[in-house]
């Protein structure tokens, strides 16, 4: 029971020993995409300055409606279960 204990009293510290590394961030050598990130003229994609959004307020608030109070789900299917009936031994 003790060597279960220090086990996994150990097992903690070994978890923060393997979270140091020698860099400051994990992302430390992306410098090269960095700065061409940084030289470029323009990088968003050209359809970020649109801002005519299209649709309607109506269509949406009725899609906001629909999200509050859901229509109420379909009844089940009706089951039909025959009890008893003509039996039919293969003789006509």
């Amino acid at each position: 029971m003790i060597l279960i204990l220090c086990a996994g009293a150990l097992s903690g510290c070994a978890a923060d020993y393997l979270n140091n590394y020698d860099t400051v961030t994990l992302a430390a050598g992306d410098t090269q995409k960095y700065n061409s990130l940084a030289q470029t003229v323009d990088p968003f994609n050209p359809n970020a300055k649109n801002t005519h959004i299209e649709g309607d307020g109506t269509r949406a608030a009725a899609v906001a409606q629909g999200y509050k109070f859901p229509p109420p789900p379909p009844p089940p299917p009706a089951i039909t279960v025959n009890v008893g009936g003509a039996v039919n031994n293969g003789a006509n």
